[in-house]
């Protein structure tokens, strides 16, 4: 026992704490049901956290730097919906759904880098705090949502959408490919580049940033910024899933689900400590839990509970640790 014990104490779990709950809650959950290690279930799980999951990849770097965003699901809502717009306007333009679902794509992106870009404006040239700024573009994205689409749904007129949102590869949805290839240029974004090592630097302490005449102010405008290029990518992404946009209840709870994935992946929420990687577990995590609820005829009603008291868990553990 006691050499379980010293082992157990030398263990990273800051760093490897997550991948340790992934492998916990996988066989806990292939126990309790035989269904969960399905092939098609496991795919099931991926599809679904891939949305919130590329989110929650821009979310990490905000995070890291010391910063937080609310409106990403909004967001999400409000630059999908134009997405679809802008392929239906061009299939009226010319008849070539190609070029139509291209243009989309492309004009997601962008919407979603010019709001990203709009957060951190105002939370670095404005000096408003991240957590109002992001909340009062949150009700705004939302807000003009549901006015532009008069509380009703987009709907896009290309059949072709909908074909790209079910297509895959190898039998591999595309949306969890492109999570997959989004975390890895993330990571090395972060992890071996200037900028992410200016990112942790900020997020650990601004001041002393400062005086090392790194761009505090700069730094953190871009982290917003490449989240709103990842909510623009999973907008898309989920518009092509359903062909469709709801301007009511597209993007709900989005942005709990990516804070809640970058904070079990083990993120510490004070900034300046994370992995991309570990949210890419975290979320995962997640979804498996959504999953075993569901399998276990749990009310899905009680799903946000759990989320909720994973989140206040993981802050609970990382404040002990500090």
């Amino acid at each position: 026992m006691t050499a379980l014990g010293e082992k157990l104490r030398k263990f990273d779990f800051q760093t490897y704490g997550s991948l340790f709950a992934f492998v916990v809650l996988f066989v806990l959950s292939a126990i309790a049901s035989p269904y969960f290690t399905k092939p098609e279930n496991l795919l099931n799980i991926l599809r679904q956290v891939s949305y919130t999951g590329i989110i929650a990849l821009g979310m990490t770097l905000v995070i890291i730097g010391g910063g937080i965003d609310l409106s990403v699901g909004s967001m999400a809502a409000f630059v999908g919906a134009m997405s679809v717009v802008v392929i239906n306007w061009l299939l009226t333009v010319q008849q070539n759904e190609s070029l139509a679902i291209a243009g989309g794509a492309l004009a997601a992106i962008l919407m979603g880098t010019a709001a990203g870009a709009a957060n951190g404006f105002l939370v670095t040239r404005g000096r408003i705090a991240p957590f109002i700024v992001t909340l009062g573009t949150m009700a705004i994205f939302r807000s003009l949502t549901l006015y532009i689409g008069q509380a009703g749904e987009f709907r896009s007129e290309s059949d072709s959408l909908g074909e790209l949102g079910m297509a895959g590869l190898w039998v591999i949805p595309v949306p969890v490919l492109v999570m997959f290839a989004m975390a890895a240029v993330l990571s090395v974004l972060l992890n071996s580049t200037r900028y992410g090592r200016y990112v942790f630097a900020v997020g650990s302490n601004a001041r002393v940033a400062l005086y090392s005449a790194i761009g505090v102010e700069r730094t953190r405008f871009w982290t917003y910024t490449i989240i709103g290029i990842c909510v623009g990518v999973s907008a898309f992404l989920l518009a092509s899933r359903f062909n469709s946009i709801s301007s009511s209840n597209a993007g709900q709870g989005f942005e709990l689900d990516a804070i809640a994935a970058v904070i079990v992946g083990g993120t510490a929420m004070t900034g300046g400590r994370g992995t991309v990687w570990g949210t890419i577990v975290g979320a995962i995590i997640l979804g498996m839990i959504n999953n075993m609820l569901n399998l276990l005829s749990v009310s899905p009603y009680l799903q946000g509970t759990v989320r909720g008291l994973i989140i206040i868990g993981a802050v609970w553990i990382q404040r002990q640790r500090q």
